[in-house]
């Protein structure tokens, strides 16, 4: 009888076509993920004519999604523990799209928030678990580069909205936008159906057989006996209480370190989301060419994701998320600085490299450093906590645009968090992490 470990299994498997499946279905969840968030901002601009608002109400508007995704990373981050992975993540399709099409229907501020808010539930739990989805089978020599790809699609999701914005609002009006958040919802059957669950949630929950079916296709070389028995390490053995293990063995300062990359991070996601189309128009850019600026945003999101993760897999990941942090700090200030048109769009993409871009590398960072079994609830909780400066800024910066300061001081306080999550992040231990880097 041999004990195999389903940890290291899934460390050291071959990349395959079931890598490939799980890599496909996770990237396109965030793809319409990213959709659903974005297309508020896309869409601000008409909302705020039509509805009659003013630049602090609309912020109050984008960050009642933000809340729920507030709720949505830490509660629906680790139902995913104790319910299994697959559900939680058909639940959360549902949420934010049937509910991100309703905000389509409501026309006045209130009812578009609540409606938002609910979506935002979606939105904010299917990240944790895609990522933890994603870092449970990825091997691990490849790992970054894997869920930093996947994630990518967060940023396909916000080109798309864009896309659909330059070409159906004029004519069919911004609640077209909304309405097609609805698509997804074909998918559901599906992922019940093909997408993997999590192996730590099957052996716990005695679903031996469908286990070994996962690992036979994870990795095709083994052949696991009858009489083989599959079990988790130690660190991966998860209780009742899967928060307490993120402060367990010493992680308490780095998780809130984490926390504090998270926050600060998301307060720069979601002040450009929000706002980049409308400080742009307040700049003198056409609606249309403020509208580029997104799609130049969401294209260097890719590239960042993608070179960050290829970075991340060859020197420490640590180092390389530093060095995003101090490039975005430089790269939104530079956005205020009144550039010429062709070294503006390098700013803009050197922006969403290194802000959602480095989001996504964080949340790669994050997805290693805990144990498999309480990986989602780490992310789950470090995604909730950094929802709060996704909350505040939009509401900030509306106040500030609001108050028709310089463009430039806008930029300013959206890129002085990048320095402080880079402070966050150099005192995260990496002798700690999971993945077993122990090189601080």
């Amino acid at each position: 009888m041999r004990q195999l470990n389903v940890h290291k299994i899934a460390d050291e498997a071959t990349f395959n076509a079931f890598h490939a499946r799980v890599l496909a279905w996770c990237a396109l969840i965030i793809v319409f993920d990213g959709y659903d968030l974005a297309v508020v901002g896309i869409a601000m601009p008409a909302i705020m004519k039509e509805m009659g608002v003013d630049a602090t109400q609309a912020g109050l508007m984008a960050g009642s999604a933000l809340f729920g995704m507030t709720f949505g990373a830490i509660f629906l981050g680790t139902l995913s523990d104790r319910i299994g992975r697959r559900r939680v993540i058909s639940i959360c399709i549902l949420l934010f799209s049937v509910f991100t099409a309703a905000a389509g229907l409501a026309t006045d501020p209130l009812t578009f928030s609540a409606l938002r808010f609910l979506a935002g539930l979606g939105i904010g739990g299917v990240m944790p678990n895609v990522v933890a989805e994603m870092t449970e089978y990825a091997p691990r020599r490849m790992r970054a580069t894997l869920v930093t790809l996947m994630f990518s699609g967060y940023s396909v999701g916000g080109m798309l909205a864009a896309l659909l914005g330059k070409t159906m609002m004029d004519s069919f009006g911004w609640q077209s936008v909304f309405y097609a958040a609805l698509a997804p919802v074909v998918l559901v059957p599906l992922i019940l159906r093909w997408l993997p669950e999590s192996m730590p949630f099957l052996l716990r929950a005695g679903r031996l057989d469908e286990l070994k079916a996962v690992v036979a296709r994870l990795e095709p070389t083994l052949h696991p006996a009858a009489a083989d028995r599959f079990v988790l390490p130690d660190e991966d053995r998860s209780d009742k209480a899967p928060v307490r293990h993120l402060f367990a063995d010493g992680r308490g300062f780095s998780t809130v370190m984490l926390w504090v990359a998270f926050f600060m991070c998301l307060f720069m996601i979601y002040a450009l989301s929000t706002w980049l189309t409308k400080l742009m128009a307040g700049a003198g850019y056409s609606l249309g060419s403020a509208l580029t600026f997104v799609l130049v945003l969401n294209l260097g999101a890719i590239a960042g994701a993608v070179g960050g993760g290829w970075l991340a897999d060859r020197f420490r990941i640590k180092h390389v998320l530093i060095g995003m942090y101090l490039l975005a700090a430089v790269s939104i200030t530079l956005l205020g600085q009144g550039l010429p048109t062709g070294l503006l769009f390098v700013a803009v993409g050197l922006a969403g490299a290194s802000t959602i871009g480095t989001q996504i590398v964080t949340n790669a960072f994050t997805g290693q450093f805990y144990p498999m079994s309480v990986r989602s609830t780490g992310l789950g909780w470090a995604l909730g906590i950094g929802r709060v400066g996704a909350i505040i800024a939009p509401v900030l910066i509306g106040v500030l645009v609001g108050m028709a300061l310089p463009l430039s001081m806008n930029f300013i306080v959206i890129g002085v968090p990048a320095v402080l999550a880079a402070m966050a992040i150099a005192l995260v231990d990496g002798r700690l992490s999971a993945a077993g880097d122990h090189r601080g």
